[in-house]
């Protein structure tokens, strides 16, 4: 019998790696306390009353039973317009708006958008084992630009330049990043638009966590550039910043010239993102400013704990640390981070991801999604590391 054929840009794909982590730490014994999970980025407090109540009501409603817009509910492109004109200082029109299923679609689509098989997308290193992963399975080519400790874990643009210049459509990146949770400044990023801009590429910027910067800073000021549409495109993560993954809700903030291209990707995928969602978070946007302010300060609060409880572990070293993970040097000298994440999930009941996960060169280091995990919880951190010998 002749073997049955697969997609070879399938099978290739890793497997999943949040799940194989935290497969590890079935076999922790509970010694040393209570799991703390740092593996997966989840908000680590339950949403808003009033998101759930908007969600119950709008879920037992015929209304929304239905195919909704592809690009949308009108009410929620209208409101993330409003929110990211006042976030960056602009004026966006609802038609600038598309709303996904989940950042990760959003990223799906937008590669999709600028990029066939064939082509090449700019992707750092570390990256998001997601993005590398989707670029993967659609047959396009990634380019690899190094982010490294020596540079803050921030990219040089002349490697940017030189990632177009050997043929990519554009570059993709995550700030506040993922995984090292480095921020990028925006100047850096003025400097990589006006890159991007001039070459004729694309910028796709995955903005998930911006909500979990410091109130009253912007991210950048792009928006407000003459002729933004041309050149960036930005993803957002409703899903994050409102507590409901399981909801699965993102966005995209474009030209109309990418929206219409996008619309017809997502009449292939999902036809629309789940209507309930959008319609109770179309009317929580407004409402909950100040609660999502003060998730903005527990999360601040939860990286001024980890920053501590780090220094009582000179062996263990935060090499950056920004809105939602930190990235961590292990003392681990000859071992990879793959065997000492394993080992911390099941002798220390701590389960984080290895930074080889994340692109060539990661072994010394780990993510820590400290955004997870409450303030005492995260104190306990030393404790265990302390007692636990590679």
């Amino acid at each position: 019998m002749s073997q049955i054929a697969f997609n070879p840009l399938v099978s290739g794909l890793s497997v999943p790696p949040v799940p194989a982590a935290q497969g590890w730490a079935r076999n922790y014994d509970g010694a040393q306390g209570p799991l703390i999970d740092l593996s997966q980025a989840v908000p680590g407090y339950p949403p808003h009353p009033e998101i759930l109540r908007l969600l119950g009501e709008a879920a037992s409603s015929a209304a929304y039973a239905g195919y909704g817009p592809i690009e949308g509910e009108a009410a929620l492109r209208e409101a993330y317009a409003r929110d990211v004109s006042e976030a960056y200082s602009a004026t966006l029109p609802g038609a600038n708006v598309l709303v996904t299923s989940g950042c990760n679609q959003a990223f799906v689509c937008a590669a999709m958008a600028v990029a066939g098989s064939g082509d090449a997308i700019a992707l750092s290193n570390p990256r998001y084992f997601n993005h590398e992963g989707t670029l993967a399975m659609l047959g396009v080519a990634m380019r690899s630009v190094a982010c490294d400790a020596k540079r803050a874990f921030l990219p040089d643009p002349a490697e940017i330049a030189a990632a177009f210049d050997a043929g990519a459509n554009g570059v993709a990146l995550v700030t506040p990043n993922n995984p090292t949770g480095a921020i990028y400044p925006p100047e850096l990023l003025r400097e990589i638009y006006d890159i991007c801009h001039r070459k004729g590429r694309w910028l796709i910027l995955d903005e998930t966590y911006r909500d979990f910067l410091r109130s009253g800073v912007a991210p950048h000021d792009l928006f407000a550039r003459p002729g933004w549409q041309d050149t960036l495109v930005q993803l957002y993560s409703f899903s994050k910043s409102f507590c409901i993954p399981g909801h699965r809700l993102g966005a995209i903030v474009a030209g109309e010239a990418v929206i219409s291209r996008v619309a017809k990707i997502m009449d292939n995928l999902q036809i629309c993102a789940p209507r309930a969602a959008q319609v109770a978070i179309a009317r929580a946007l407004p409402q909950l400013s100040e609660w999502r302010a003060a998730n903005r300060l527990e999360i601040a609060r939860r990286a001024a704990a980890l920053e501590a409880a780090m220094r009582e572990l000179p062996a263990w070293r935060v090499e950056a640390i920004g809105a939602y993970f930190a990235y961590v040097r292990h003392p681990g000298h000859d071992a990879s981070s793959a065997a000492v994440a394993e080992a911390l999930a099941k002798r220390a009941g701590i389960i984080c991801l290895p930074g080889e996960y994340f692109g060539e060169g990661q072994g010394a280091f780990l993510r820590f999604a400290f955004a997870n995990a409450g303030c005492e919880r995260i104190a306990e951190l030393p404790a265990r590391l302390a007692r636990l010998t590679l």
